[in-house]
């Protein structure tokens, strides 16, 4: 009997099927499953996850100790700070923005590529991947990039990894075709783009000011193109302005991905509250020779960036500010810990504090390096360095209108450029410029020192360190890639050098 029913329940199913066959494709969709991505959400996560990655790992734990604006007198944790290998720490980037924003971007990209209506979001979306990519290969060289985020549209699941070389040409030819193809008069992403809010123009500019930065880190291994991209750069227009400042907006919440990660990241994970400068679960503070620097050069800046903590409030005056020396392992008292300077948590350090990714700051101190080269006539170096003092200081009202510093003459007339100086001795003042205004983008401010070699940094000799007391010079690859992607890692290695902290990359050699 049993068998019967079931027979005759086929066949009425099967009667039904053959019956029904206009019907077929809609009872077969799935109506969870969307069929067409949402471009603009997507474009939207891909901005939070490209700087939500890893922050506390990668540019305090990391780039942070090791250019010296953070240390910590713990050893698991003290990775940058003492040239260690914590793999936890070096593969945590690598890991996170492939399956994240990388993906994401690519997926934006995919959607978009056959609407000509919505070049501007495709183009967008291009100069985001661009500013994504050269994130990554900057910590580690060659990476996958060509073959990469294409295991939906092309079933690669296991990419090759190219060259930095053509990794970086690509990135300026891409950024070069996606500020051409910006049209103010096609729709853009709107609120989707928590940087811009969809704004073309500024987006047109904030791929030049890219392509400035990319262009001037081929100074060291071939100048006369680093002079190509970034006269080209120049002649596109670059972020001059406060108002063309790329800062991308956050709020404290709802949830933790729209808060700022710099605050949010580090103070989950090591200014914890209630720690109050004592018992910070890392150990973590801002690095003696950075304070140094700012109090040396009598810098209003370390009022914004630093507060020591007294009591359940931070003091932010010059004089009381005191930095912890990297490299050592020798634990202070909780008391004595409370004397040493922290990121300002009502600046820096606020949930809903807007990140800078690129600012007229960086690209007028850029220009006065062109200047000193000789890659650019318009204006003079001193004038140029003393435009991107002056707009990091005005700079600093993004933490609130009271924060913005609108007098640099004391501070430029107790520093003034040294215009008769040899190039070494302009790069050097340039670029500790650069090491100031840029603070908390801790990857930019290593990668550039790693190009440049300024502000010099005096390394530590920690015991057991990776490096033989030298500062790194990348990151490891991930141990994961081994097992993973062993073959094309294999010919990475081979061709770029052993995987070690102390390989240098295609631009810094």
């Amino acid at each position: 009997m049993k068998k019967l029913t079931i027979l005759y329940i086929s066949g009425i199913l099967l009667g039904s099927m053959t019956a029904c066959t206009k019907d077929f494709e809609e009872i077969n969709t799935n109506p969870n499953v969307v069929e067409k991505p949402n471009a603009n959400f997507i474009f939207s996560k891909a901005q939070l996850d490209g700087l939500n990655n890893n922050y506390f790992a990668t540019n305090i734990l990391e780039c942070g100790g090791m250019i010296q604006h953070y240390a910590t007198y713990k050893e698991a944790s003290g990775a940058g700070d003492k040239y260690l290998s914590n793999e936890v720490y070096y593969s945590a980037y690598f890991n996170q923005v492939y399956p994240t924003a990388l993906n994401e971007t690519e997926i934006v990209i995919n959607t978009l590529k056959d609407t000509p209506t919505d070049s501007n979001k495709l183009n967008i979306a291009r100069i985001w991947k661009a500013y994504l990519y050269h994130r990554v290969t900057d910590l580690y060289g060659d990476i996958p990039y060509s073959d990469a985020a294409k295991a939906n549209s092309a079933q690669i699941f296991l990419p090759k990894y190219d060259t930095q070389e053509f990794i970086y040409k690509d990135l300026l030819k891409e950024l070069d075709e996606a500020a051409a193809a910006l049209d103010p008069a096609k729709a853009s992403f709107g609120k989707a783009d928590f940087i811009y809010d969809g704004d073309v123009v500024k987006w047109k500019k904030f791929s030049y000011s890219l392509m400035l930065r990319l262009g001037l880190r081929l100074s060291k291994v071939d100048p006369a193109l680093s002079k190509t991209w970034v006269t080209k750069a120049i002649a596109g227009g670059v972020i001059l302005n406060t108002a063309d400042n790329a800062i991308m907006k956050y709020t404290d919440g709802p949830n933790d991905i729209n808060r700022n990660p710099v605050g949010f990241d580090s103070r989950k994970q090591d200014f914890t509250a209630g720690s109050f400068g004592q018992k910070n679960v890392e150990g973590g503070k801002l690095g003696k020779t950075f304070i140094d620097l700012l109090k040396a050069t009598a810098d209003p800046r370390i009022s914004v960036y630093a507060g020591v903590w007294q009591g359940t409030s931070q003091n932010t005056t010059l004089a009381i500010q005191k930095g912890f020396p990297n490299g050592t392992k020798i634990a202070p008292t909780a008391a004595e810990q409370g004397t040493y300077s922290e990121p300002n948590q009502s600046t820096v350090f606020k949930y809903d504090a807007p990140l800078v990714l690129i600012s007229n700051s960086e690209t007028n101190l850029y220009l006065a390096e062109a200047a000193a080269r000789g890659w650019y006539t318009n204006e003079t170096d001193k004038d140029l360095y003393e435009k991107g003092v002056k707009a990091s200081f005005l700079n600093m009202g993004i933490y609130g209108v009271s924060y913005a510093i609108t007098d640099a003459t004391v501070y430029l007339t107790l520093n003034p450029f040294n215009a008769a100086g040899s190039f070494e001795d302009k790069m050097n003042q340039i670029h500790t410029q650069i090491y100031v205004a840029l603070f908390v983008d801790e990857q930019e401010v290593y990668a550039n020192w790693r190009r440049t070699g300024y502000p010099v940094l005096v390394p530590v000799n920690f015991p057991g360190n990776v490096t033989n007391g030298t500062i790194p010079r990348r990151f490891k690859y991930p141990t994961t890639e081994y097992s993973v992607n062993s073959a094309n890692l294999a010919e990475a290695i081979k061709r770029q050098g052993e995987d070690t902290f102390t390989t240098k990359m295609w631009w810094d050699k």
